[in-house]
């Protein structure tokens, strides 16, 4: 369809559409207004790196985000929340928080959703209090093994001290295999954990890309580089041991087995001062390590909600009416398979478009009871006799090669005003000085008796079976010139067999020598009557009814006179809505020029025409 069409099915569904905006709109306006108001609270917090001790490269920055993104995770986990709530005193929910980092920043925004405005502000600054207290427990936990064995190293060695120190001047051999054992112990435990981070430090150079597996690999690099002198001062610790138990068994000098106590003393003393520098260098690691949060800005009470909006829900539902009944009404469209436009006519079925009649039925015919049949004797200026005239031209020119002395008028089915067709195409051709025929061959449902309010007691059934002459039969009415009626008569029971008679085809050649034109109204083509006409005259006006006519129901008959060679001269376009220019085609080119002068300005009968329609009556 084209941009014309767009704006035509517009206007002609614009009634829906603006039903469907203004339904829209009000079901948004209801449904906002009975939906609770809800508040938006929200904070800033800054989440600050650890200290960088290598480069800063691209996979740094990365791990940074990273970072950032997960602490706005942790805003919303189960955990954090459900202390959140105890501090709180009343539950907070995971749907109620969001939280989102600001761009690439180190900024994290969250926003906390209640019906409460100041429970909005309490919960989102008590969400981060929360994460600021658990960020030191969060960050701690790789710590944790390593300073507890450092702080029980620093315990035992103590121990270990006080008891050479109490022993020095009183050496005994039970003293002596204590202490071994202590040491043994030691030094097994040390030997386990120096094995333990030579794995994971083996493991960790494999596989080591981020910062935070670097990091990881010089933290276990350097407690293992503590752990071999430390190894290595219990090694001596206990070799000095054995040895100073060999005196003691034996009786030996008692100052040298001084010497070897205040050795040994020494060697703790060592042990115990580098635990005490391991210690407070892992402290150090840890806090170097820490991302530090901070509250920037903090949730201040809101004052208005942000839902709901009855204005925006109203103007958004609206939308989507309008949308919603757009969409029916293209589908509507779509799916309408009618003749519309003569364009229709000519992609369809081929045939010219050869008349445009618009809808006789008016306020101005109804008001005063004038017969759709003589409209255009009744209202010669009307953009209706125009458009008869137009196609009585159209006619004229189809005649060139071939005359057109009988012309029958048909229609796909019922209701599509062919009758009228043919009555006012016959006043049209009578007024152009030439003997006109209105012969009604429709013996089912005749109706143009019922057009020129007339009798028909006899007419073309009577004929054919001889019954009655053709002066018999011939009517004429009053103040219509050059033309005569033969109307259908009696109807029989057999009316194919009737037309299809050779009886038939001599009255068609007795009238054909008695008149300039005949006009013959034939059933529609749901039945074979048209048909069996067809081929004893000399062309066929096909009637079609815009918006009414199915292109299929039309087209079967159509296809069906083209296997019979039926000349069918074109189509006309009848009961065109005068209030649907979709329709119009041609027939709005001339309307409004005669409408200002034509059809309005008959609106006042001419004293002959209101003596013609009290006679008709």
């Amino acid at each position: 369809m084209d941009i014309r069409q767009f704006f035509l099915i517009f206007r002609r569904w614009i009634w829906l559409l603006v039903i469907g905006t203004l339904a829209g709109g009000a079901i948004g306006y209801l449904v906002s207004n009975a939906q609770t108001p809800m508040y938006q609270a929200s904070t800033r917090f800054v989440v600050l790196r650890a200290a960088q001790t290598g480069s800063y490269d691209y996979y740094s920055y990365l791990e940074g985000q990273t970072l950032i993104s997960t602490y706005a995770e942790l805003l919303t986990t189960d955990k954090l929340l459900d202390e959140a709530s105890q501090v709180l005193g009343f539950p907070v929910y995971a749907g109620q928080a969001k939280a989102e980092q600001l761009g690439e920043t180190q900024f994290v925004r969250l926003t906390v959703t209640h019906a409460d405005p100041e429970k909005a502000a309490t919960i989102a600054n008590v969400l981060v209090d929360v994460l600021i207290s658990q960020n030191q427990e969060l960050q701690s936990i790789r710590y944790i093994n390593a300073e507890q064995n450092l702080q029980n190293r620093i315990t035992e060695t103590q121990a270990q001290i006080d008891i050479l120190q109490s022993e020095i001047d009183t050496i005994s051999t039970s003293t002596v295999q204590d202490q071994l054992a202590t040491v043994q112990s030691n030094i097994d435990t040390i030997q386990d954990q120096i094995s333990e981070l030579e794995t994971q430090i083996t493991l960790l150079k494999a596989t080591a890309i981020t910062e935070e597996q670097q990091a990881q690999l010089a933290d276990k690099q350097a407690n293992l580089d503590q752990l071999k002198p430390v190894l290595a001062l219990y090694q001596e610790i206990y070799t000095n041991l054995v040895v100073l138990g060999q005196p003691i068994e034996s009786g030996g000098d008692a100052s040298g087995k001084l010497d070897q106590l205040q050795t040994t003393l020494n060697l703790y003393q060592q042990i115990y001062i580098s635990s005490i520098s391991s210690l407070e260098a892992l402290r150090l690691a840890q806090a170097q390590n820490t991302p530090n949060v901070v509250q920037v800005e903090p949730a201040k009470t809101p004052s208005a909600p942000i839902s709901p909006k009855p204005v925006q829900s109203a103007l958004l539902y609206a939308a989507v009416g309008l949308v919603v009944t757009a969409g029916i009404a293209f589908l509507i469209e779509y799916l309408d398979d009618t003749v519309k436009t003569p364009d229709d006519v000519k992609n369809n079925f081929g045939l010219p478009v050869v008349g445009l009649v618009a809808d006789l039925k008016g306020n101005y015919q109804a008001k005063n009871g004038l017969k759709s049949g003589v409209f255009v004797a009744e209202q010669p200026r009307s953009p209706v006799s125009e458009a008869f005239r137009a196609l009585r031209t159209n006619l004229e020119f189809s005649s060139v090669d071939k005359d057109l002395k009988i012309i029958i008028v048909t229609s796909s089915g019922e209701g599509e005003g062919k009758t009228t067709i043919a009555c006012n195409l016959a006043i049209i051709l009578s007024q152009g000085g030439k003997r006109v025929l209105i012969l009604d061959a429709d013996l089912r449902r005749p109706n143009v008796h019922k057009q020129f309010s007339i009798s028909n007691r006899v007419g073309l059934s009577d004929l054919i079976r001889g019954r009655l002459g053709l002066e018999d039969v011939v009517q004429t009415p009053e103040n219509i010139k050059n033309l005569y009626i033969i109307s259908s008569g009696s109807l029989p029971p057999n009316p194919a067999e009737l037309l299809g008679s050779s009886k038939m085809a001599e009255v068609l050649e007795n009238l054909r020598n008695q008149f300039d034109i005949i006009v013959v109204d034939s059933p529609p083509m749901l039945v074979s009557d048209a048909q069996i006409l067809s081929s004893r005259v000399d062309g066929m006006l096909f009637v079609i009814r815009p918006g009414k006519t199915h292109i299929d129901v039309a087209k079967s008959p159509l296809e069906e006179l083209n296997r019979i060679d039926a000349r069918v001269i074109g189509v006309v376009l009848n009961r065109i809505p005068r209030n649907r220019g979709y329709y119009y085609g041609g027939y709005r080119y001339y309307s409004p020029y005669y409408s200002s002068s034509g059809y309005h300005y008959t609106e006042t009968l001419s004293s002959s025409a209101l003596k013609t329609r009290e006679k008709m009556k």
